[in-house]
């Protein structure tokens, strides 16, 4: 006879192919009912990005359904993202359970393009997330988000500290210097007040519960990346990269730079793998060399997340504030980039839980 422990029993051997472990011990599988032939049961995945979703409903039924008399299986699929382990020397910031970032060794990689799209993807599933823009110098993620004109507010806490209110759209909250400066003021700051105004859209920001906040750096390997670094338990970094030689030079330095921080570096995202033209959608170019991203992931020793091609339609997206994965969800860019998302929220979560 099928009860709720023979169908738990039976689900034992599947396993999340991320964890490697059971879903029956990761208290996955819950909330069993057996009626007649049929048995229902809600799969909890750790991420709503998950992106082995289906393989993992395919693997339930098939092992409830080698019960015998079991003629039908439903299974509710919802998800709780793990929070991220504390650390003791840095402050987690409340309500937010993990915290990425999107770095590259140099400008001009497509770094804030990345940051948006994924932000957005995650967002498309069902999180909740932020997007912290950190590049001070060079704020360009409100244009990108379709925020340029967005107006934030600042509000007294119980304790009478500023509180910011972030900006909303395409299911994001953001934070910017770009909401707090004129279109062409220059930040012309030292080190320091770059370490507190990163602190300040960190701590002093009104996130509430997000499961995501992406965190745009800015190039290089220098303060930003530092203060983010040692204020707050990050789940990890994802470094942006053309194949073009001399910005694989510079992502190995940023990827370096991560490991001696001790953050964990999520993957390689190789940008401008190659060019599609809009009149010959068949064909493909090669314009800044080929393999680049694959060669480093093996040198260091880090998962290539994904190979996102030239398509003006994403450049064109950006300047209109509508990224490409809303705009052409379709297109080989927008395909790309959702992949890379769902990969770096199964990363996330094996960091969380493991």
């Amino acid at each position: 006879m099928v009860d709720t422990q023979s169908v738990l029993e039976a689900l034992r051997p599947v396993q999340d192919p991320e964890l490697h472990k059971s879903l029956v011990e990761l208290n996955m599988i819950r909330n069993i009912e057996v009626e007649e032939q049929t048995v229902r049961f809600t799969l909890v995945l750790t991420t709503p990005a998950c992106p082995l979703r289906e393989f993992i409903v395919e693997d339930c039924e098939k092992a409830v359904k080698q019960l015998g008399g079991v003629e039908k299986v439903e299974v509710e699929v919802t998800a709780e993202t793990p929070q991220q382990k504390s650390l003791p020397d840095r402050q987690s910031v409340e309500g937010i359970k993990n915290i990425l970032a999107i770095s590259s060794g140099k400008g001009g990689v497509g770094k804030s393009t990345v940051a948006v799209n994924v932000a957005v993807a995650l967002a498309q599933t069902g999180a909740k997330v932020g997007l912290l823009d950190a590049d001070i110098y060079g704020p360009n993620a409100p244009t990108m988000l379709g925020l340029a004109n967005a107006e934030v507010r600042v509000q007294k806490d119980g304790q009478g500290q500023d509180i910011l209110e972030p900006a909303f759209n395409h299911g994001v909250k953001l934070v910017s210097m770009g909401f707090l400066i004129d279109p062409d003021q220059p930040v012309i700051w030292r080190g320091p007040m770059l370490n507190g105004i990163i602190r300040q859209f960190l701590y002093q920001v009104n996130w509430g519960e997000l499961d995501y906040l992406i965190v745009d750096l800015p190039p290089g390997t220098g303060d930003a990346q530092l203060t983010l670094a040692q204020a707050v338990p990050m789940s990890g970094a994802a470094i942006v990269t053309t194949p073009q030689t001399v910005s694989l030079l510079d992502a190995r330095r940023g990827l370096k730079m991560f490991e001696q921080l001790g953050t964990q570096v999520m993957g390689i995202i190789e940008n401008m793998s190659y060019f599609i033209p809009p009149d010959l959608p068949d064909k493909s170019y090669d314009l800044f060399g080929s393999g680049g991203g694959e060669k480093a992931s093996q040198e260091l020793n880090v998962p290539l997340l994904g190979c996102i091609p030239l398509e003006m339609p994403v450049r064109e997206g950006g300047d209109r504030g509508l990224p490409i994965v809303i705009d052409r969800p379709d297109s080989p860019s927008a395909q790309a980039l959702t992949k890379i998302a769902k990969q770096l929220a199964a990363k996330v979560s094996v960091a969380a839980l493991a």
